[in-house]
């Protein structure tokens, strides 16, 4: 997307008030310019150079949105991801000046919801932010208060709970809606291009490979053989729709 089609999505509608803002980066003019552009956002915004504060402060600050860099001094920002998301739901933002697939995927399977390769526009950044903000909650569009059951698996739309043979599995916000979308029509085989917009959003822009990098982190949290899958399984030259848990 162009710097001008990004700097348009940051200048829509207003976000909600009193959101909050951590950014984790090691370069002060990167970490200035992130903050200011989120700060007309109207975010309130800290920051951190390093893995250890980045932890630290995610948990005092309790941020909504976390920008965080991949190369860090200390811890790096997969270990930072995986120990914040042991404890914060906020919308992780992983930036990395590495273009290898490898590192775009151990990212996001650490919990971070998007990723962003430097160089990058800061409107693009912003663009993102918004979309993960105003994405649409699954069970919003379609309220089920029944349980699901697809085999040893049960769901709870309103409570947001996710159970396998009786025993809690922790999803992460995106996960869980990812989950809630296809189940909520199990017959249905739903394209990337259809769960973007179902769960990242239409204001999302980026490659689809997103959503098969979380599909795989549910599976690995379901329990569930990615070669051989009760509950998410592969439409071949489709996408994803659920099984019966069989």
């Amino acid at each position: 997307m162009s710097g001008d089609a990004a700097e348009s999505l940051v200048t829509g509608g207003p976000l909600p008030a009193g959101l909050r803002a951590l950014v984790v980066d090691d370069e002060p003019p990167l970490v200035k310019v992130v903050s200011t552009y989120l700060e007309r956002e109207g975010f309130t915004v800290v920051t951190a150079a390093d893995g250890e504060r980045a932890v630290e402060l995610a948990r005092e600050f309790s941020p909504d949105v976390i920008v965080l860099d991949l190369m860090l001094p200390g811890i790096d920002g997969i270990e930072a991801c995986r120990r914040i998301r042991s404890f914060s739901d906020a919308y992780i933002v992983m930036l990395t000046a590495r273009v290898e697939e490898i590192d775009r995927i151990v990212g996001l399977s650490t919990g971070a919801d998007d990723y962003v390769t430097k160089p990058f526009s800061p409107g693009e950044l912003m663009a993102r932010v918004r979309a993960m903000l105003r994405r649409p909650r699954a069970g919003s569009q379609t309220p089920t208060p029944q349980t699901r059951r697809f085999g040893d698996l049960e769901l709870d739309p309103q409570a947001r709970e996710v159970r396998v043979a009786g025993s809690s599995v922790e999803l992460t916000k995106l996960e869980f809606d990812l989950l809630e979308v296809i189940s909520g029509e199990p017959r249905v085989a739903f394209s990337r291009e259809r769960l973007l917009e179902r769960v990242w959003g239409p204001g999302w822009f980026g490659d689809d490979h997103v959503v098969d990098v979380h599909i795989a982190n549910v599976r690995s949290k379901l329990g569930d053989d990615p070669r051989n899958p009760r509950y998410v399984r592969t439409v071949r030259g489709v996408g994803y729709r659920m099984g019966d848990g069989q």
